[in-house]
Formats: structure tokens, sequence, C-alpha cells
């Protein structure tokens, strides 16, 4: 039962206290599926940035979280955790109307990762050990691990709260301090998060979350001299930007997760192709398609190939487009006008390209005033088609056959992309041998899958670098090592 419509937290929160933006400025925020307005959210710019990194580096100096025991940061963030669990519901309810995804997801995926992101987190920060170099008599060598100081975190609009953890729980559990620049999209559920934080007992000024404009807040925090490490998740572009902004001011370290183009690799001895099916539609259309790791290549032995597309097309009727709130939807819309102009555009390049359309390949729910588009599957798709070489984001699947095991390999190799991949095979040997052929960050067998929060998860090429989230690889990026060489004498 869908419950009333949460409080909107619409201010920056900075400090430890609800504020507008300096400037006054705000930008409206508006439901998909609706094309109407929710709110309209405080526009921080370059002076709300620097009041936040200026009361991060206050708190970071003063120690009173990053000096505190690790024992004490867990007994926070495990309460904080506990928080988010208590309010799991409100929480759901802020990004199926904010960003559109289905409820559904929210309430049984996002939120309950979030939670368990922040709770692993918290348990494993008094489990990481610093080291003592094998020295002689004469020295003790030491080897520490320090938080690193003031860290940025740029979020994407996909996974708004769970993209959020993966960078705060690591970052906080380090002992840093974090200012948090939401996409302006999908600022809603950030907000609230960083009121729970204060509400656990994390300090003033240790987490703050600026919503903002790209090219205002974020490029701000890019640029900050008092920022020590900035992580991004967002688009290739993009992230080439905060290259740039590190390099023109103070070389803060940089942490890039921008996107992928990953590809399905269907073996002629897949294992039942009625799951294989399912597991291709749900790497291509969970989340609307909207993920980095979306599996929009499907590369498939042209053998089974027919019958693998028989099925999709038949299976594609279990993916309902409709209201995010309803619980039976599973594709909600995208997340705003040009966002849907931009994934009917691919459809059509698709079909200019000679690509065939076998199911979708439409907008629908129009009187909705949402946008809405049908979950699409393509075949007698060719590698150097627009649709299988850029980034859709939206739920399209392209079908690319193939007759050899080198050829499957060098097709889901030619890319610009290597974040994750996927493939199906019953023979062992195929299967490693696979997956140590494709260049990518996460490569499942048998399944669509990114791991879980103890596997580092990132990506290789224009899939960016810098460091990992997830796994205990994520400690790296948000701390720095120290040696401390003591001679005994």
């Amino acid at each position: 039962m869908v419950v009333a419509t949460p409080t909107l937290r619409t201010d920056a929160f900075i400090d430890g206290t609800f504020r507008p933006a300096a400037s006054g400025a705000r930008f409206a925020t508006e439901n998909p599926a609706t094309g109407q307005q929710l709110a309209e959210i405080a526009a921080g710019d370059i002076e709300d940035i620097d009041i936040a990194v200026r009361a991060a580096r206050r708190a970071f100096d003063a120690g009173v979280w990053s000096k505190r025991s690790p024992t004490e940061r867990k007994q926070v963030l495990l309460r904080f955790a506990g928080l988010l669990e208590a309010n799991l519901e409100e929480l759901a309810q802020l990004e199926a109307l904010d960003a559109g995804k289905p409820i559904t997801d929210c309430r049984e995926v996002d939120i309950p990762e979030t939670v368990r992101t922040f709770r692993w987190y918290a348990e494993a920060l008094d489990k990481v050990f610093d080291a003592v170099a094998p020295t002689g008599h004469e020295a003790l060598g030491l080897i520490i691990r320090e938080p690193i100081g003031v860290v940025g975190a740029v979020l994407p609009w996909n996974f708004p709260l769970m993209m959020a953890a993966w960078k705060a729980a690591p970052a906080l559990a380090s002992g840093n301090s974090l200012i948090i620049k939401p996409a302006e999209l999908t600022s809603l559920s950030t907000l609230r998060m960083a009121e729970l934080a204060a509400e656990a007992g994390i300090p003033d000024g240790v987490l703050s979350v600026v919503p903002g404009l790209g090219e205002t807040a974020g490029q701000a925090l890019g640029r900050h001299m008092d920022v020590d490490a900035l992580s991004f998740t967002g688009s290739t572009e993009v992230g080439r930007m905060f290259l740039r902004y590190s390099s023109e001011s103070n070389l803060k370290e940089i942490v890039l997760e921008c996107g992928g183009k990953s590809p399905q690799v269907i073996m002629a001895d897949s294992p039942d192709l009625d799951y294989v099916a399912d597991q291709v539609l749900f790497a291509g259309f969970m989340n609307m398609g909207e993920n980095c790791t979306c599996g929009s290549r499907l590369i498939v032995h042209r053998s089974v190939r027919d019958e693998l597309i028989d099925k999709l097309v038949s299976k594609t009727a279990d993916w309902p487009v409709g209201d995010p709130l309803d619980p039976a939807t599973r594709i909600g819309p995208m997340i705003e006008r040009p966002h849907l102009d931009k994934v009917l555009g691919y459809i059509e390049a698709g079909r200019a390209e000679g690509a065939r359309v076998v199911v979708g390949g439409s907008r629908t729910l129009e009187s909705s005033g949402g946008h809405f588009v049908e979950p699409t599957v393509f075949d007698d798709v060719d590698n150097s088609m627009k649709i299988a070489r850029e980034e859709i984001f939206g739920p399209v699947i392209s079908t690319i056959p193939f007759d050899t095991e080198e050829q499957a390999i060098a097709i889901a190799n030619e890319t610009s992309y290597g974040l994750a991949a996927s493939l199906y095979t019953t023979d062992l040997d195929t299967a490693f041998r696979l997956a140590r052929s494709i260049k990518a960050g996460t490569v499942s067998v048998n399944s669509y899958s990114e791991g879980d929060i103890t596997t580092p998860f990132g990506g290789y090429k224009q899939s960016g670098f810098g460091g990992r989230d997830k796994g205990l690889e994520a400690f790296d990026q948000y701390t720095q090592k120290k040696t401390v060489w003591v001679t005994l004498r």
C-alpha cells in the first residue's frame, strides 16, 4: 500500500543545518512519471561549496570524527544504518517520486542495499589493519593508514542513495569529512539521508549535502583548493572535466566511474535458454536501462540466436511499463524529457542504420505526461552501429550474432568502455577463458551481476580509473599511507 507523499527537504544541509543557497537561487525538480514539478531545490554554487568545505576542514582538524576511535565511529555508523532502515518506506517513496524508479525496486533493492553498505563498512572499519615492515633489529617500520581529509562526492541520478552509500560509507568509516553534490535531478533522498546522519550522531561539518548544478556546485567542488580527494560517478565527458579541475587546482585525487556498454555473451552451450532470457532482460531493462552496467549488447552464438530472440520477445511482456508507485511496475519513466528524446533518438538511429526492432521501439503512456519508453530489443545489429557503440542509458538491447569464440571476444572488447560483462556457458574452461579475455572490471558467469558489497566495482578503459567502489579496496581511495620509521638504539 502506498503511503502519503513524504516531507521534502529542499535546502542544502551544511554544517549540521538546512539552509538556503547563499544566492537564494533555486531550481525545479520534477516527477518524471507525470512531468509535473515536485519541488524547488536550493541551487548551491561556489559560495555554498566553500562554506561546506571550510566546515568540513574545521571538523576534520578538530578531530571530532577523524580522531575518534574506530569503535566509536562504528557505533555511530551502525546507528545511522538503523535509522535508514527505520525510514525505508519514506526513502523508497522519495526515490520513486524523484527518480521515477519502480517502488518495488526501491523497497526491496536500493534502500536495503544502502543500509547494508553502511553496516558493512561500519563492521569493516575496525578490521582493516596497518602493517609492520620486515626490518632488522635496529629499526621499526610502521606503515600507517590515515584518513585523506576532506572528500568530495559527485553523484549520478540513476541510483541516488545507493551511490551515495558506496562513497559515503567508506569515506566516513575512514574518518574523513565529506561533501556530497547530488545530481540536480535527484537530490531529495540524499538530503533526507544527511538529516538522518546528523540524528545518528555524525558531528556537524562531517557530512554536508550541497545540491546544485554540475557547472556551478560540481565544478566548485572539483576546483576547490582544500578538497583532498573527489569521487565521481557519471558520464565520461564530465569525468574528463574533473581531471582537468584537479590539474588546474591542487591535484586532488580523482576517482572516476564513467559508464559502460556491457556485453552479454551467449555461447552455443549456454544453460537453459529460458533462464538466460530472463537474465538478459534483467540486465538490459533493470532500472529502465538507466544503469552503467546495463547489458545493452547481446552477443549471441548464431546457432541459438533465433530461439533466444523468440524468448526475449515473449518475456518482454513480463516487464510492464507504468506508474513507479504501482508495485507491479518494472519499468518506470526516463529521468527527464531530454533523456527520453535521446533514447528515442537512438532507437530511430538503429532503424536508420538497418537494425530491426523485434519488440518495443516507441514512446508509451504519453497521456500521463511522463517520459515513458517501451522496452526495446533490436536484431540484425552490427557492432559498428551507433546503438552498439554508444551508451544509450535506456531499456534498449542490441543483438549481435557471432560464429566463433574468437569473434565473440573481439566484439565484446571492441568498445571504448570496460565496466562490466556477463557470459553464459556450461563449459568451465570456456567460462574462465572468456572471463580472462573480456576487458571489464566485473565479469559475471551464467548470471547478470555486479557482485556484492564485498567485491570491488570499477572499470577498464574509459569506464574509469583511480579507485574502486565497494569492497575493502574502497578504503584505499579515502586513506593515505604513511611510513613511520623508528631507529632503535
